[in-house]
């Protein structure tokens, strides 16, 4: 019996590792898909022209995702995770509400203007899952990521003010992402005035609801 129990220990290692590395191939994917599904879009990719603009051949692609979906998914959600994370570091290193307030809105210029093509592709695949059924998880489960990354910075800010937010978490990334999108627009257009525009709402909007 112990024999046995020794060897389901070592299976199950065995299982844990290859899973481990089977999940960081489909990250590495994922991540290499980015630069082609944020210039073409939902609708104009497939695995085979991804795979074109990668080191890896279409059948890899073909191993490691069920199909187009799969792949776009994967990539936002990582892409996505990334963004939180950069947006939490300021929240985590702020002192004071101005500190905070020049931290988070930097960060939302410069990725803006750096990586336009990945929030375009976001905004597809949020509308696609108005349309698509296997989206919707995924899109649901990201964007509450997102919310939350704002309600955090939100109720920071308002705790270094000494105040409560006066509008609801939804509310508040409504609004943000409202403005954000909107500039986005802009920006795609080559409306020079689309980045600090966005800045200068984001600076007026905040201390109206803190």
């Amino acid at each position: 019996m112990a024999q046995r129990t020794a060897k389901e220990r070592l299976s199950g290692i065995v299982t844990a590792v290859q899973d481990e590395k089977f999940l960081a191939r489909r990250l590495e994917l994922a991540e290499t898909a980015l630069n082609t599904l944020g210039e073409l879009g939902y609708a104009r990719t497939s695995l085979r022209e991804i795979a074109q603009n990668s080191e890896f051949t279409h059948g890899v692609f073909h191993y490691y995702f069920t199909d187009k979906l799969d792949l776009i998914c994967c990539s936002v959600r990582q892409y996505k995770t990334r963004c939180v994370t950069r947006y939490d570091q300021v929240t985590a290193e702020s002192k004071t509400r101005d500190e905070l307030l020049e931290g988070f809105t930097q960060k939302l210029g410069e990725t803006l203007r750096d990586e336009a093509p990945m929030h375009r592709l976001w905004y597809d695949l949020r509308a696609q899952a108005l349309f698509e059924d296997g989206f919707r998880k995924d899109v649901v489960e990201i964007d509450q990521s997102l919310e939350d990354m704002v309600w955090r910075i939100t109720v920071r800010y308002a705790e270094l003010g000494g105040t409560t937010p006066t509008v609801q978490s939804a509310v508040m990334y409504a609004l943000l992402d409202g403005l954000f999108q909107r500039a986005l627009l802009k920006h795609l257009s080559n409306d020079r005035q689309a980045v600090p525009e966005l800045l200068n709402q984001i600076k007026q909007l905040l201390p109206t609801v803190c």
